[in-house]
């Protein structure tokens, strides 16, 4: 299958090594990966402040953008960038695009378009798990995570409690209300440390920006990483 893979801004930012791990699994399992360049920011921003008609114009320029590609599937590693464009635009929006029924969340990919959880990966670890909000709530993802993560051989994974409480990220929410972020981030380090992991995995790089700062910051030896990490493995 040709696959488009849309490396949303966090990622390509703050964490690139998750956009190619991202890449090494898909061809991995035998798909031939682009990177269409043109590709930009999502719009989420605009979308989450408001701002609904540069949201339309970011979104629509991103949207034509990976449709260079000709591709199959438009997979990102980001649930919260592909819920904006797919779910939340689309409702709150006139947006609209042949596109969006072939864009995907990686993980969302992988168990429910390729049916797949085992894909022989290694990972020794104890491992805890976020739900992030987004893909949680507008895409419904929670268990295939987990049964890829199962799947993982040396991987313990352990659960959180609660699992799917925000981590107080949240993008625009962060920068507006910082002592309300820093607030739920506290509540969610002492739910991860509970579980005696020693990583903490999510879909999201933001997230995991938040969460493994202010981890760092209090002398944790818990750490942040992308699923896409895990499964990919190293280059």
């Amino acid at each position: 299958m040709r696959v488009a893979i849309f490396i949303p801004c966090y990622v390509d930012a703050t964490d690139p090594e998750t956009g190619m791990a991202t890449a090494r699994l898909l061809r991995r399992l035998g798909h031939e990966v682009i990177y269409p360049e043109r590709q930009t920011c999502c719009g989420q921003p605009a979308l989450n402040a408001g701002h609904m008609d540069e949201f339309l114009r970011t979104a629509r320029n991103q949207l034509d953008a990976l449709a260079e590609g000709d591709a199959e599937a438009v997979v990102s590693p980001s649930g919260s960038c592909v819920a904006a464009l797919r779910k939340v635009g689309p409702h709150q929006t006139a947006l609209d695009h042949p596109l969006l029924p072939k864009l995907f969340e990686l993980t969302e990919f992988l168990t429910e378009r390729l049916d797949v959880t085992d894909l022989g990966a290694t990972f020794e670890g104890r491992v805890t798990w976020h739900d992030a909000c987004h893909p949680l709530r507008e895409l419904g993802i929670r268990d295939g995570p987990r049964r890829l993560l199962d799947a993982v051989a040396g991987l313990e994974l352990v659960e959180m409690d609660p699992p799917d409480e925000c981590c107080g990220f949240g993008g625009l929410f962060s920068v507006k209300l910082p002592e309300i972020s820093a607030g739920m981030g506290e509540r969610k380090i002492a739910a991860i440390e509970a579980t005696g992991a020693d990583w903490v995995a999510s879909t999201e790089s933001s997230c995991l920006m938040h969460v493994d700062g202010m981890l760092r910051k209090r002398g944790s030896r818990v750490r942040g990483i992308h699923i896409a990490k895990i499964l990919g493995g190293a280059a």
